[in-house]
């Protein structure tokens, strides 16, 4: 079963995917929607709201990119502090 996500893990991670949309949902709609007189959404506001998701993922992707060079940055230095201390004398 190598590979496979347990349902429980599988729930998890669902659970936290929408606590995030639901997260960026209200964030941008308090940030972008101003207008609760028409039922149409104004293209202001809907360019507001695709600003939003677009600087969201973006910040995402970016801090995903810092934590893995991070990782490979620690991993690196790890294994340079093995190989040392693992050097005859």
């Amino acid at each position: 079963m190598a590979g496979q996500i347990s349902e429980a893990d599988q729930i998890k991670q669902f659970k936290e995917f929408l606590g995030t949309y639901n997260k960026i949902t209200e964030n941008c709609f308090l940030d972008c929607i101003k207008d609760f007189t028409s039922r149409e959404v104004k293209p202001e506001e809907m360019t507001c709201s695709d600003h939003c998701l677009q600087k969201y993922l973006k910040m995402t992707q970016r801090i995903s990119m810092r934590f893995q060079e991070y990782h490979i940055q620690q991993n690196e230095a790890l294994a340079a502090k093995a190989g040392l201390l693992s050097a005859p004398r």
